[in-house]
């Protein structure tokens, strides 16, 4: 029985059809400004969301380039109208707008971000930068031969392959002001550390965690020991901030001083031998760490045991106590735990993130440091 019905063929292929439609390139912003300055980019394609993006958001990307990272691709179409080739921005527009306005002179880096060239027109910059930015190359997908119905699923695969994004991720994407600048700073300047002493996998790395510890560090220095759903508070409050901050200045400062004794007591293969590998763990280290160098909001209670470079073998051994008789009591010997320590136990292992219970282990731990 015959049907003038058409067939759908799912995910058909027409034997001796090409199965390539699209070539890998680079171009330089040089290619991007001249395009432009001729007519030759569209930068509006009918079906491309146009979102607008923030200072900050903007001069983070003129950072990137500036300290020639990567950064995503771009997806292109090229027709030929006339005798000249039209390439549109499919993909990346906002990057693309946001590159041919700091070459305009439209906006200056702010030095939350870079302050060597903070406030410096494109035209005023020396002309070995101007140089390097306009060499600079962005990666290109060029599309050709492709309908709109292509394009459309074009989008839709590579929106296939995005994986949810996690707490820590979502902010990344959210705030890109001094506080995360900074935050994010720290992580990556001790990451050696955080993952050779067992505190972060590199699973967790990929997902960043080390920016969350970081941030989470870092408020504790800033702002005291509190909860860590604090963290976008202080993206937030500093996020509007052309330069840092004194007290984020001062917070990183803290960071470091406390990171350089905690790098003393435990190495970081020392470190992974022990509890305080965990990562909750870890905050209470390094929260009384810097509370004994510099007293922290939350814990004016707390005693302040002397640390310097005779102290360390004592902190080291009396550290190293607490983490032993933790795995004993909870392990081993139970009922052998006195009310002190089943307090602190349930705060090691209860809310662990919460600001009571990471004040009350500091607390504990201190008080035995101080012993």
């Amino acid at each position: 029985m015959m049907t003038d019905a058409p067939r759908l063929c799912y995910g058909s292929v027409k034997r001796g059809a090409s199965m390539k439609q699209f070539d890998a390139r680079s171009y330089s912003i040089a290619d991007f400004v001249e395009w432009n300055t001729n007519g030759l980019l569209d930068l509006s394609p009918k079906f491309q969301r146009r979102g607008v993006w923030t200072r900050a958001a903007k001069s983070f990307l003129i950072d990137t380039i500036l300290r020639s990272k990567p950064m995503p691709k771009v997806l292109l179409t090229q027709e030929l109208l006339g005798k000249k080739n039209v390439r549109t921005v499919v993909d990346g527009q906002q990057r693309i707008r946001t590159i041919l306005e700091f070459v305009s002179g439209g906006f200056t880096v702010l030095s939350a971000h870079n302050a060597q060239f903070a406030g410096i027109l494109f035209t005023d910059l020396d002309e070995d930068v101007q140089t390097s930015i306009l060499q600079y190359e962005v990666g290109v997908d060029l599309l050709y031969n492709v309908s709109l119905a292509d394009m459309l699923d074009i989008f839709a695969r590579i929106n296939t392959y995005s994986v949810t994004l996690n707490r820590q991720e979502q902010l990344n994407a959210k705030y890109l002001g001094v506080f995360k600048v900074s935050a994010y700073e720290l992580g990556h300047a001790y990451i050696n550390y955080v993952l050779d002493g067992g505190i972060l996998t590199e699973k967790q790395v990929s997902r960043m965690g080390e920016a969350q510890l970081a941030s989470d560090l870092l408020v504790s220095v800033v702002d005291g020991v509190q909860t860590v759903k604090n963290i976008e508070r202080f993206y937030k409050k500093f996020e509007s901030a052309d330069t840092p901050p004194a007290e984020v200045l001062a917070g990183v400062r803290r960071y470091h001083d406390a990171m350089k004794y905690v790098g003393a007591i435990y190495k970081a293969e020392s470190l992974r031998a022990t509890n305080w590998s965990r990562s909750h763990w870890f905050y209470t280290l390094f929260t009384c760490v810097a509370h004994a160098l510099e007293p922290l909001n939350g814990l004016e209670d707390c005693p302040r045991p002397v640390l310097d470079e005779a102290s360390v073998p004592l902190w080291r051994g009396a550290l190293d106590e607490l983490s032993a008789l933790y795995t004993q009591y909870t392990e081993e010997e139970v009922e052998a735990a006195t009310p002190a320590w089943n307090r602190f136990i349930n705060y090691a292992q209860r809310r662990t993130t919460d600001k009571e219970a990471r004040v009350e282990r500091a607390k504990f731990v201190l008080a035995r440091i101080s012993r």
